[in-house]
C-alpha cells in the first residue's frame, strides 16, 4: 500500500499490481481497494492496475466537508502518481464519479463503466427528495447501522424485512465501517436517481471512448439507465452481460475490459 496526497492534502491509499498501460479501478458504495482485488488480479496480466480507497474509506483520509470535486481531485492524484494518464473503470456510483472526472477533463484515455445506478424510468421508486440530507443526519448521529439500512431500502430497493435480517450477518460490520461515506455516493449521483430521463449535458463533453456495461439479469432500471447513457454519442458503446446482475462475476468482466482497454 502506498499513499498520494490529493489537492486538499487528504491522503489517498492505493495499491498497484502488474505491468503495462495503467488502469485505475474506482469502486462503488461500500467498496474499498480490497473489494476490487479479484478484478485487479485478472487485469494485471495485461496492465498496471491501480486500486484505491476512496476518501473516508479503508486507509484513506477525509476532510470535514465533502464535495464531489474533491473526489475527482483524488482520482486525478492517483492517476498522476501512476504516470499521468490512465484507462479507468468505474463500478456503480464509482462509474458516475469517473464520468464526472472524464467530463471535467481528467487524464482518462478510455473509460469503462458497469451499471451506473441511474433511475430514469418508473420501473422502481425514485430516491426520496431528502435522501442525502436524511443519510447525512444518520451519519452525524453515529447511527451507521441505520444509515446502511436506509441506503439498502431507499437506494437499492431491498425489502425492510430482508435488511433487518442482514443486521446479524458477519458482513454487516464491514458495511457499517464505510457507512459514513454513503452520503458521498448520494452527492455523486445528484438527481440521476429521480425517475426522470438522464440529463445529457453533463456527459456530452466526454469525448474519449466509453464502454457502458450492464447485466440483463438484474434490476431492469440498471439496464435502462445504461442504454440511455450509451445513446448519448458515438463514442459510447453498450455491452450487455448475459445472466449477470449488479454483482458481476470478475471472470466475465475482465476479458471484456481487457479487449476494450487494449484499444487505442
Amino acid at each position: 500500500m502506498d499513499q498520494v496526497f490529493s489537492a486538499d492534502g487528504t491522503a489517498i491509499a492505493h495499491e498497484r499490481r502488474g505491468s503495462g498501460p495503467v488502469v485505475v479501478l474506482v469502486g462503488g458504495a461500500f467498496m474499498t481497494r480490497h473489494d476490487s482485488a479479484p478484478l485487479a488480479e485478472r487485469l494485471a496480466e495485461h496492465f498496471t492496475v491501480v486500486t484505491y480507497d476512496r476518501r473516508g474509506r479503508g486507509d484513506s483520509g477525509d476532510a470535514p466537508v465533502y464535495e464531489v470535486r474533491r473526489e475527482i481531485e483524488d482520482l486525478d492524484a492517483v492517476i498522476a502518481a501512476a504516470g499521468g494518464t490512465a484507462r479507468v473503470f468505474g463500478m456503480s456510483s464509482g462509474a458516475v464519479l469517473a464520468l464526472h472526472a472524464a467530463a471535467g477533463g481528467s487524464a482518462i484515455g478510455r473509460l469503462a463503466l458497469y451499471e451506473p445506478p441511474f433511475i430514469t424510468d418508473d420501473s422502481r421508486p425514485p430516491l426520496p427528495a431528502d435522501y442525502v440530507p436524511h443519510l447525512e443526519g444518520l451519519v452525524e448521529r453515529g447511527a451507521y447501522g441505520d444509515a446502511v439500512a436506509y441506503f439498502l431500502t431507499a437506494a437499492v430497493g431491498m425489502p425492510a424485512e430482508a435488511v433487518a435480517g442482514m443486521r446479524q450477518a458477519p458482513f454487516w460490520a464491514g458495511m457499517e465501517a464505510t457507512a459514513r461515506t454513503l452520503p458521498y455516493d448520494g452527492r455523486v449521483m445528484g438527481d440521476t436517481m429521480s425517475g426522470r430521463p438522464l440529463p445529457a449535458d453533463p456527459w456530452r463533453s466526454v469525448t474519449v471512448p466509453v464502454l457502458v456495461g450492464s447485466g440483463d439479469a438484474g434490476d431492469p432500471h440498471m439496464l435502462t439507465g445504461a442504454r440511455e447513457l450509451a445513446e448519448l454519442g458515438g463514442n459510447f458503446t453498450l455491452h450487455t452481460f448475459p445472466g449477470q446482475g449488479h454483482d458481476i462475476d470478475p471472470g466475465l468482466l475482465a476479458p471484456v475490459l481487457t479487449d476494450f482497454f487494449a484499444g487505442e
